[in-house]
């Protein structure tokens, strides 16, 4: 589908205001919608649960199935152009969107990032021409493969090739026993096995691309990750090597730029502890979407990673975001509303947020579990030791272990 430019508070020619759709409800879909909403676009959300978070704040909640025909042609009546909040988005129903409205991002890009193994290919070409390549890792799609894995990959952790996120579908394997044990576990599916590397950190880099080939991006993001799930993220001037920053850009970009991708994109690295000072960088894998780890932008930046797919899918210019303070970022887990004996409890909210330069976001969720995603907190302030002192009380308070 060829695209045009969508203008905010445009009136089309059926006599609505311009509305931009998204295929997911979740908390990235919400606030997708509220800075689309804040630039003056009606917003369309297709999603089947009646509760979810985008649909609650959306001008027009289209409750089915992302493979129900109807819905998506609700979806396409509503909307003159269709993003995704999360990337196991069925490609197919994609692919259908964007035979008749701009989709950004694509489908097929969609669809990489759908396949550990497709994926790790794309790293692979992308190293090829000059970037970073992915760790060791080989693709397990049936018994001979199995078989044939190099030794050297061991111990590692085997992953499955769809579906897997915040540290599901993923186990650590020893040797070749516990990995047949694993790969049968996983119902032998498709998978693929890393090599298990010495970490120093990991980091993220998030960028946005327009259809014209433009690329802006953020500072690099160094990232916690606890039990797979992102619990920290420390964005501010010498937070990283320069050199492992300027390598990181330069292959999210590239990768980027081989998809012909359009919208917004984080690629999550490894830093490998090789004995040096800096250690050596290795791409771990991309989101097709606004990351969690990019949340920090909506406090700390002037243009936000959700403004900028806004713009990519608007088919708006670009801007370089510009960072103002320095932030760090909690993530705000359902186990925070469990106490110590069990029994619900509302976390401290009044305290945190008697706290200088706290920035509190709840996702509108009305349930909480352990490992779900309820908020974050971002930190902000003119230095970063006031940002480090302010976020260490934030997370006593909540209950959170600190950190490094």
């Amino acid at each position: 589908m060829s695209r045009k430019t969508v203008l905010p508070g445009q009136v089309t020619p059926s006599g609505h205001l311009a509305t931009l759709g998204v295929m997911g409800g979740g908390q990235l879909g919400r606030m997708f919608v509220q800075a689309a909403q804040e630039m003056g676009y009606f917003t369309a959300v297709l999603d089947a649960d009646p509760a979810s978070p985008a649909g609650l704040v959306s001008h027009y909640h289209i409750q089915t199935s992302y493979e129900d025909e109807q819905g998506l042609a609700q979806l396409m009546q509503r909307a003159e152009a269709i993003t995704t909040e999360f990337e196991n988005v069925p490609a197919p129903a994609l692919v259908t969107l964007g035979a008749h409205r701009p989709v950004a991002p694509s489908a097929q890009a969609v669809a990489v990032a759908q396949d550990r193994i497709a994926e790790k290919a794309h790293f692979v070409a992308c190293a090829q021409a000059g970037g970073v390549g992915p760790a060791p890792y080989a693709a397990i799609e049936t018994e001979a493969l199995l078989q044939a894995v190099p030794g050297d990959l061991l111990p590692g952790i085997l992953k499955t090739a769809r579906l897997g996120y915040d540290g599901k579908g993923q186990i650590r394997v020893q040797d070749r026993a516990e990995l047949a044990a694993a790969w049968a576990q996983m119902g032998r599916v498709p998978c693929v096995l890393e090599k298990l590397l010495p970490l120093k950190t990991e980091l993220s880099v998030i960028v946005a691309r327009g259809a014209d080939g433009q690329v802006v991006h953020f500072p690099p993001q160094r990232n916690l990750h606890r039990a797979g799930i992102l619990a920290v993220t420390e964005v501010f001037e010498g937070n990283l090597p320069n050199a492992l920053c300027e390598q990181a850009i330069a292959t999210t970009e590239a990768i980027a730029h081989q998809l012909q991708y359009v919208g917004v994109l984080c690629v999550e690295y490894f830093v490998v502890d090789d004995g040096s000072n800096t250690g050596t960088l290795v791409v771990n894998e991309m989101a097709p979407r606004p990351h969690h780890s990019g949340h920090y932008t909506l406090n700390a930046c002037d243009v936000s990673q959700f403004d900028l797919q806004v713009r990519t899918m608007a088919g708006l210019p670009l801007v370089p975001p510009r960072q103002h303070s320095p932030a760090i970022m909690l993530n705000l887990l359902g186990d925070l509303w469990v106490g110590a004996n069990g029994q619900p409890q509302t976390p401290d909210w009044a305290g945190i947020l008697a706290l200088p330069g706290t920035h509190l976001h709840l996702y509108g969720k009305l349930s909480a579990r352990p490992g779900r995603k309820m908020g974050h907190l971002t930190v902000t302030g003119a230095s970063i030791e006031q940002v480090r002192q302010t976020a260490l009380q934030a997370a006593a308070l909540l209950g959170i272990e600190p950190w490094a």
